[in-house]
């Protein structure tokens, strides 16, 4: 009993770490489209479909497609669980290491290796842990604008090294550091390209800039301080022209040059300051550069970008991508007049942090460590590129309660030896045709965990590889159904195939697709139907669909006792009528008169009552209020008829043989059709119909209605004395009104002038002087 409760517990346990895999109930329809369905077939509808093996589970005329369902149905039908064929998820766990820190060694996340077998469609849920070790090992790569407007920064730079190493020693007892610097590209207008500029590029003559340059890697990843104040001490400033610089380049071989930065497999940083944006993918186009980024490593010997004027900028997406890739997470110490642009670039970059530098850098190493918590206690736990037809969900069990996400698992504000967990549901969408592997990472640290993917989409019936008795020792048994040898085919393997395959044969045996085998009431032998013998009914017909008790009844018995059944249709007797022979024939109130037809030949008379055809209405089918005019439709028929002219003139007899004529002078009848012929004249007509299928009699009134043809010549001539007479109106109209307008104008005038109080010799415009000055040296002489 002991023994047994431990074991219960173990698996336990295990099913909560890896999940059963198990689906719920089925929504998937487990009728496979081929009636000859094979198990593959079958399970591959989804997670809710099995296949039962047994020999004889199909009853006479079932198609092999029954033996698919869902357990519990198969069940029910007598399929034994042994015979039922129902794959399932496996996981299994290769590599489970403790999480801590085991010498040099560090374990993080748990497990480390899982092989999964996954039935298509079916989830497979596991558990990953993730415990955040002390003292891990950081790499810190130092990138700087060196641009002229980062002049003073760099002075502060210089003995940055120290101060560096001995801030990140209070998280980890491992750090080195390395340093590389940018401008921008070599090539206008990016750089001023002139001889002189190209030695100096600095405002004053007399500063010493070094030449621009792209990115430079400057000094490996150290844990030497010395050397680190030693190399970027003999750094000076340079400088470009436009504000954006080549940071995304920098970023990109700091990424990509692994060799040459010297990042080990640590935490690795990579701190980006500047005071200005940056150029992005398609802006080399500026410089005439098409080539896009191949986001590999271009550094010479000296540690110089080479290529940078051959390939554009990285774009945002290429760069992030080349991050994770390489595991590096950077840190944007920025001034505070272009944070909004690097919090924004911050957020397509997954594991990043942006930070407010102060004007001349003097807060950087409070700004790197706090970047760095900041970083390393959000834990991102995201996926490689997936197999194809594999999909991927997370749920994050946080301090802070449980979230979901189908790209990635997040927990923030986790703290040193914290551990926190992880359920990842994988589903395989389709079969894998071998087995893929793909990696799941916490973001910004080293382990990863190794899932290996393949897929169960085949059977395994543990079938004997011998010929069976159950296929006439013509064919071996697969998953209950015989596989027969090339000279023989059938369900049984019992028939001669001729040209015809298995499947022909079963087709020949079914009235449509959908139908069953011989109607579920015979057996298809080699392509025919055999029915079965019944004692209480006859079967019959090609596909044993018909016998003589399936049929109305009336009054219990069958066809009433006045006729026979014949494959679902009753056939009376001469004196009984009805569909289930339930009436005497009788005529006589399907007829208005004795010369009238029986429902006016618009419908048929059971059981002494009309049922008239569409549109038609009893009690004889003589009236139809829904039904369309008949007046359009023979226009043409009238035309000829009552006129002899048409398209119908030549053949009006045979083209109108269900109309009778009439021609009169006048019609005297309400009512009537008016329609035009094809000389645009109005013709006059009544219709009405009689007895039988669109069979009329028509009154035609023997005069039509034609419009008066146009007068040509009146109308152009009206037209040409209308225009001039209106244009002469228009010229009278507006002499006229200038006219009055010059007369009340002058009249104005001369009233104005009447008021004048000057004499005709003045000068309106002349004014005296207001002030009079002597010169007393004037003898006016």
């Amino acid at each position: 009993m002991h023994h047994a409760m431990i074991t219960w517990l173990v698996l336990l346990v295990f099913a909560f770490v890896l999940g059963t895999g198990q689906a719920g109930p089925s929504l998937n329809n487990c009728n496979p489209t081929k009636a000859e369905a094979t198990c593959q077939e079958c399970i591959n509808l989804g997670p809710g479909c099995a296949w039962c093996k047994a020999l004889n589970f199909t009853k006479a005329g079932e198609p092999n497609s029954a033996r698919c369902d869902s357990v519990e149905v198969l069940k029910n039908r007598g399929c034994e669980m042994v015979d039922i064929i129902n794959p399932e998820n496996m996981a299994n766990v290769k590599e489970n290491r403790h999480l801590g820190v085991f010498g040099d060694t560090v374990i993080q996340i748990k497990p480390q290796k899982v092989q999964l077998v996954l039935r298509r469609g079916s989830p497979q849920k596991m558990e990953v842990k993730f415990k955040r070790a002390e003292g891990y090992p950081v790499d810190l790569y130092y990138l700087m604008d060196l641009s002229y407007s980062m002049k003073d920064d760099l002075e502060k730079v210089k003995n940055l090294g120290g101060q560096l190493l001995e801030a990140l020693k209070s998280v980890t007892k491992s750090i080195q550091i390395g340093f590389g610097s940018f401008v921008d590209k070599t090539i206008l207008p990016f750089v001023n390209t002139h001889k002189e500029k190209m030695k100096n590029p600095c405002p004053d003559k007399n500063e010493a800039c070094q030449p621009p340059f792209d990115f430079r890697h400057v000094l490996k990843l150290t844990n030497d301080a010395n050397i680190f104040t030693a190399e970027v001490g003999k750094q000076s400033i340079s400088g470009n022209l436009d504000p954006p610089e080549a940071g995304l380049d920098a970023m990109m071989q700091a990424a990509v040059c692994g060799e040459a930065i010297g990042w080990r497999n640590v935490t690795r940083l990579l701190v980006y300051t500047s005071d200005d944006g940056f150029h992005s993918a398609g802006d080399g186009k500026l410089g005439a550069i098409l080539t896009p980024n191949d986001g590999k490593c271009h550094l010479n010997a000296q540690g110089f970008y080479e290529d940078n004027t051959k390939y554009d900028y990285p774009s945002v997406a290429e760069l992030a991508s080349k991050l994770a890739e390489n595991n590096i997470q950077p840190i944007f110490a920025v001034t505070s007049k272009i944070m909004p642009i690097y919090q924004e670039l911050s957020k397509m970059i997954p594991k990043s942090a942006v930070g407010e530098l102060s004007e001349d850098s003097s807060n950087v190493v409070q700004l790197i460590k706090d970047a760095y918590n900041n970083l390393s206690s959000t834990v991102i736990l995201k996926h490689s590129n997936l197999p194809d037809g594999v999909r991927i969900s997370y749920t994050s069990h946080c301090i802070d309660g449980d979230t979901e996400n189908d790209k990635k698992g997040t927990c923030s504000n986790v703290r040193i030896n914290e551990e926190i967990r992880f359920t990842i549901t994988i589903t395989a969408d389709k079969c894998l045709t071998k087995a893929e592997s793909f990696e799941i990472r916490p973001l910004g640290f080293t382990e990863n965990l190794e899932i290996t993917v393949q897929t169960e989409c085949n059977c395994k019936c543990d079938d004997k590889p011998d010929l069976s008795e159950h296929c006439d020792n013509k064919g071996k048994v697969k998953c209950g159904i015989c596989s027969c040898t090339e000279d023989r085919i059938g369900k049984f393997c019992k028939c001669d195939p001729g040209k015809r395959s298995t499947l022909d044969l079963d087709a020949a045996c079914r009235r449509d697709n959908t139908s069953a085998t011989c109607s579920n009431q015979g057996d298809c032998v080699c392509g025919a139907c055999i029915c079965h013998t019944n004692p209480n009914k006859k079967i019959y017909g090609k596909y044993c669909e018909c016998d003589d008790q399936n049929c109305e009844r009336n009054l219990g018995k069958l066809c009433a006792g006045h006729g026979k059944c014949d494959c679902g249709t009753c056939h009376c007797n001469s004196d009984y009528d009805g569909t289930a022979c339930e009436c005497e024939k009788a005529e006589e109130q399907c007829k208005q008169d004795k010369d009238s037809k029986i429902c006016s030949g618009r419908g048929t008379c059971t059981c002494n009552q009309c049922k008239c055809n569409a549109g038609y209405q009893p009690p004889y089918c003589k009236e139809c209020p829904g039904c369309p005019s008949p007046c359009p439709t023979y226009v043409h028929c009238i035309e000829c008829l009552g006129f002899s002219s048409g398209p119908y003139q030549k053949n009006c007899t045979e083209s109108c043989q269900n109309i009778k004529h009439t021609v009169v002078d006048e019609l005297t009848e309400q009512n009537t059709c008016k329609e035009k012929d094809s000389k645009n004249c109005w013709m006059n007509f009544l219709m009405k119909e009689l007895d039988g299928v669109s069979q009329y009699h028509v009154t035609i009134r023997k005069k039509t209605e034609c419009p008066e043809p146009t007068n040509v010549i009146a109308i152009v001539i009206g037209g040409v004395v209308g225009v001039l007479l209106i244009g002469l109106l228009i010229l009278l109209i507006w002499k006229l009104v200038t006219e009055l307008y010059d007369r009340r104008e002058y009249k104005r005038f001369e009233k104005e002038k009447a008021k004048a109080k000057w004499n005709d010799a003045d000068n309106p415009l002349f004014q005296k002087a207001t002030t009079t000055v002597f010169n007393p040296n004037f003898n006016e002489d």
